[in-house]
């Protein structure tokens, strides 16, 4: 099967601006594409794993990407799904998150077929006036103000900073086209209007005719984006999110999701795929496929086993596995007393937010501590019992921690 039908038959494809010749150019496999990645926080979260796994599918057929990191936009920016105005980053605090962005990035693909590059290293040396001359023309505010982006922030507030966004992107792509023939943009569906403002660009100022295309955004069953959890952002670094919860999101996602994630997010054959689908196999086999499938892409096979062994050992009452994620609890976390009260562990596990939350919780009953419900709002655990043994603070009946302590 030809990529791009691949890529079709998985749901993977949203909008292309030619479609006949975006199926040429990815299927000759010579194609030089970019996606661009601005560098908000120091780790990637799993909204950009679907970039990964389209750098990987052009990858296999010789096409070879530009990993652009936003250390100029990023000082800007993206409008686009924001009610309101992003934090503001110094360049220190962007080049830092570009570092750590890269270094990620590079597990995921083959780095020795690939270009990474800085925008911050063109951008930040444009001359305003110069770019107002060469840029500016070429975009008309009337068409600007159509983009769903921007419509959605009228209302809120738009800043001229943030309405600016678009255009830097696009020039983006213009430079990329003239440096390395860059032919193509990729990126999520909410990048249209910013895709489109580039190859509208390159053309107007070069008179060729570069391409866009987008992939859908893989959304939650009530609509949200993917990849939110209770606790926040479901990160990829295993610093910011225990690989065990990582295999836990995805052992848990509604079971009407399971198929199209595992056609977006996996290698797994398509026509396997599909025939689990039509089959109408145990959801709950193929959930724990799906979980393997995505662990083992960002955290390797040895970790995603791991996890596996781990969900499995404790769903079947092995309360003790030593790989269920775990926090150990310092001389300076207890009170003068050598206890530690019940809210504040689970506000440390990050299972409440406040104690307030902590406490709704145990009043319904949804905290056990060793598989005994726990009702007293004031319970404590003392040093000298998280000293002696492996203590397991369960919510509900998929989360797990096991607690200790130094001495």
């Amino acid at each position: 099967m030809e990529l791009y039908a691949e890529l079709e038959r998985r749901n993977i494809i949203a909008q292309v601006t030619n479609k006949n010749a975006v199926q040429e150019l990815i299927n000759r496999g010579d194609t030089v594409f970019y996606i661009g990645f601005d560098a908000t926080a120091d780790s990637l979260h799993v909204g950009h794993f679907i970039q990964f796994m389209m750098i990987r599918w052009l990858q296999s057929t010789g096409n070879k990407p530009i990993i652009l990191l936003g250390t100029g936009t990023t000082l800007i920016g993206d409008p686009t799904g924001k009610t309101d105005m992003r934090k503001m980053l110094s360049k220190d605090e962007i080049n830092h998150n570009s570092d750590c962005f890269q270094t990620q990035i590079e597990k995921y693909i083959d780095k020795n077929n690939a270009i990474f590059v800085r925008n911050g290293d063109w951008l930040c040396e444009l001359k305003y006036l110069e770019l107002l001359r060469e840029v500016g023309t070429h975009f008309s505010v009337n068409r600007m103000l159509t983009a769903e982006c921007v419509k959605t922030r009228m209302e809120r507030g738009l800043s001229f900073l943030e309405f600016n966004y678009v255009v830097m992107q696009s020039y983006d792509f213009l430079h990329l086209h003239r440096q390395y023939n860059c032919k193509l943009q990729l990126g999520g569906d909410d990048q249209w209007s910013n895709i489109l403002g580039g190859v509208e660009l390159v053309r107007r100022t070069t008179q060729q005719e570069v391409f866009g295309m987008t992939f859908t955004l893989l959304t939650t069953v009530s609509g949200q984006k993917m990849g939110k959890t209770e606790k926040g952002a479901l990160w990829l670094s295993e610093d910011r999110l225990p690989v065990y919860d990582f295999y836990q999101y995805w052992r848990n996602v509604d079971d009407s999701k399971v198929f199209e994630y595992m056609k977006a997010l996996t290698f797994l054959p398509i026509e396997e795929i599909e025939e689990m689908e039509r089959s109408h196999k145990d959801i709950n086999i193929c959930k724990k496929l799906l979980a393997f499938e995505i662990t083992k892409l960002v955290h390797g096979e040895t970790k995603a086993k791991t996890a596996q062994e781990t969900a499995t050992a404790i769903f079947s009452g092995n309360m003790k596995t030593k790989n269920m994620p775990n926090l150990t609890l310092t001389p300076n976390d207890f009170a003068a007393d050598n206890t530690i009260a019940l809210n504040t562990i689970l506000i440390k596990l990050g299972l409440a937010q406040s104690k307030s939350e902590a406490r709704r919780l145990i009043e319904q009953g949804a905290i056990k501590i060793d598989s005994e419900q726990i009702s007293n709002l004031e319970h404590a655990l003392t040093k000298k019992e998280l000293l002696e043994n492996n203590i397991v603070i369960q919510k509900g009946k998929k989360t797990f921690f096991k607690l200790n302590s130094e001495k």
